[in-house]
């Protein structure tokens, strides 16, 4: 988890795939590049002997910075020959390469996030560098691996707020980029969860599924903590017992046909408690809604 690399150590990808397999999940992203092995002929089999298909891999790049759109395609044409060896395409269900800014690289984005105002975002012309070279990156992808690509909102990073998310899926290519739909990411920004579903309509590609504690972001905003901060003290921690209606979720969702992924995203902070358990009860808490 970025930001917390020394506070503990983290588990090794095997007892990680173990846990979610044993949790009840059906598959899992990449996560960091090099926690998971990068050979496709030592992953594939690992994700296979487990019964768990890859579904996705977060790309961070921060693409505002014209100089390195070429760098950052190999960089996402890197992951997505990797996503695009692991695939099971027998299902239908290609996994995503999920584009996002390079979060927490900024100061002040990270400073502010959660309460992001307008004098924090990109100028005009930063805009069309940023969502140039998103589709860009996500036309090379296409071509090459045959994999589409998705945009993840995300507090930290210059598309945080609802309004930056939708400046940027009107400025990219809709056949190009679609949207990865966080839900706690909507939430601490400022946004209804529910409402954004209505608004965003079919560039919704992927969902994860996050809460976010209305208590903790209020004191985050009130004592000015920074982003690791406020994951720190668990805004993210836990599925249920947050602002995210899940359930009114669910009913739209069901209602759009939606047959991508949905990924539980619980971000648990080092030392707050112990992962398979709370992901136990994240399971067991989406079993009561009926997934």
């Amino acid at each position: 988890m970025k930001g917390f690399e020394t506070e503990a150590p983290f588990p090794d990808y095997e007892r990680v795939l173990d846990e979610i397999a044993e949790t009840g999940y059906a598959g899992t992203e990449l996560g960091d590049w090099g926690f998971m092995p990068t050979d496709p002929d030592v992953l594939k089999p690992e994700l296979e002997r487990r019964g768990l298909d890859m579904v996705g891999a977060l790309v961070p790049l921060a693409l505002a910075d014209h100089s390195r759109h070429g760098e950052y395609v190999e960089t996402a044409l890197r992951t997505a020959r990797l996503l695009a060896a692991c695939a099971r395409v027998e299902l239908g269900m290609e996994p995503f390469v999920i584009l996002a800014d390079e979060n927490g690289a900024d100061h002040i984005r990270t400073q502010f996030a959660g309460r992001i105002r307008p004098e924090h975002g990109l100028s005009t012309d930063a805009w069309r560098v940023f969502t140039d070279g998103a589709d860009m990156v996500a036309r090379r992808v296409l071509d090459e691996t045959g994999l589409r690509t998705v945009f993840h909102h995300h507090c930290a990073g210059f598309v945080e707020t609802p309004g930056e998310t939708i400046r940027l899926l009107e400025m990219t290519d809709p056949s190009l980029v679609g949207l990865c739909f966080d839900t706690g990411h909507w939430a601490y920004a400022g946004g209804d969860p529910v409402g954004a579903l209505r608004l965003l309509g079919e560039r919704v590609w992927h969902v994860h599924f996050k809460d976010c504690y209305p208590e903790i972001a209020e004191q985050a905003s009130r004592e000015k903590w920074d982003y690791f901060r406020a994951v720190r003290n668990g805004v993210f921690y836990g599925l249920g017992g947050g602002e995210v209606g899940f359930d009114a979720l669910l009913v739209m969702l069901r209602e759009r046909d939606y047959g991508g992924w949905i990924v539980v995203e619980d971000e648990l902070p080092p030392g707050m408690g112990e992962p398979l358990e709370s992901a136990q009860k994240d399971r067991a808490y989406l079993k009561g809604l009926g997934i």
